[in-house]
């Protein structure tokens, strides 16, 4: 039984972090969805990614595990084969439709390797429209990459910035921001490296956030977990993810923050479900931890379905065990404040 969606944004942000549920990132642009959908050999049409999105939000039995879902914006406006917007269909799952709102990632100017996400121009009215289209919630990404010198102060500062701007827009229009400044797994640095660039991009997030009179109870945050670089040469057990990672968020994080949800950033779903079980053994926080993964839910789903209709069954059965493996491993969430 679906049960009515809660109206106001802390109440939407507390429902988003659910106790066992998470977030389903299904919101890969264009080209994205097609370096995912080119190894399996499925065309990147319109009617593919449609198909695609479909299958994911009919999955019988998602709600359970699944408390919201980001979009594209092509997805908003796209309809199921039975005629039924796509977001209706979520909603009908018990799932609060939410966007992604930023644009691509440009060259920061003067800074080499490093990125700005653009977006901002014309955001108030697309934020209004989206309101108005029956989402609840928004989403903005900014990229980080660890390196010798970097990230510079010049870029945390920038890229601050713009999330502000966008949590500030998004709480006018009466949406929920999630913020999100995604420090890439890419480089050969050890897991203490990435442990300070965490704390400083944190410090520089929430100070910028906090002068642009952001509501931190009507927002979550969306991190990456602290790992060694992709290239480390010393690997690190998931218990020192889970207590480094902690670590970062307590001294970062302020406790009226009601969530965090962990991006899986290239992690495998495997890797991404074990570690954030394993930050849930440590013990409780002060906001509820869950997750927002995109290629750590989807991928089981979509090696399975490959394009072909035959297999949607399949493909929906092999989502459904991924969200409820996520969902298991945030059982221990602390529950939203009251």
């Amino acid at each position: 039984m679906v049960t009515s969606a809660p109206t106001s944004p802390e109440l939407i942000a507390r429902a988003l972090v659910a106790p066992g549920k998470g977030i389903l990132a299904a919101d890969e642009s264009i080209p994205t969805i097609g370096k995912r959908f080119k190894p399996l050999g499925i065309p990147n049409t319109e009617e593919n990614r449609r198909a695609y999105r479909e299958l994911l939000f009919t999955t019988p039995g998602l709600g359970e595990y699944i408390s919201g879902a980001i979009l594209f914006d092509e997805t908003l406006r796209q309809m199921s084969r039975d005629a039924l917007p796509l977001p209706a269909i979520l909603e009908r799952q018990g799932i609060i439709p939410g966007i992604k709102v930023d644009h691509s990632t440009t060259d920061l100017a003067n800074f080499p390797r490093e990125k700005i996400t653009e977006g901002l121009d014309g955001l108030r009215g697309r934020l209004h429209e989206y309101r108005k289209a029956g989402m609840r919630f928004t989403k903005w990404r900014a990229v980080l990459v660890i390196g010798p010198d970097l990230p510079t102060r010049a870029c945390l500062e920038a890229n601050a910035l713009k999330l502000a701007m966008f949590a500030a827009l998004s709480q006018e229009a009466d949406l929920v921001p999630i913020v999100e400044p995604e420090i890439l797994m890419d480089g050969n640095h050890a897991i203490e490296r990435c442990a300070e660039v965490t704390s400083m991009t944190l410090d520089a997030v929430f100070t910028t956030l906090s002068e642009h009179h952001v509501h931190f109870a009507s927002m979550l945050l969306k991190p990456a977990m602290v790992l060694p670089g992709s290239e480390c040469s010393t690997p690190a057990s998931d218990e020192e993810i889970a207590a480094q990672t902690l670590h970062c968020l307590k001294r970062g994080v302020p406790p009226s923050v009601p969530g965090i949800v962990f991006l899986s950033g290239g992690q495998t779903p495997t890797q991404a479900t074990s570690r954030l079980a394993a930050i849930h053994r440590i013990g409780k926080a002060a906001w509820a931890l869950s997750f927002s993964f995109g290629r750590a839910l989807q991928e089981p789903a979509l090696n399975a379905w490959r394009g072909n209709g035959a297999n949607v069954n399949a493909a929906q059965l092999a989502l459904l065990e991924t969200a409820r493996q996520n969902g298991q491993a945030v059982q221990l969430a602390r529950a939203p404040k009251a």
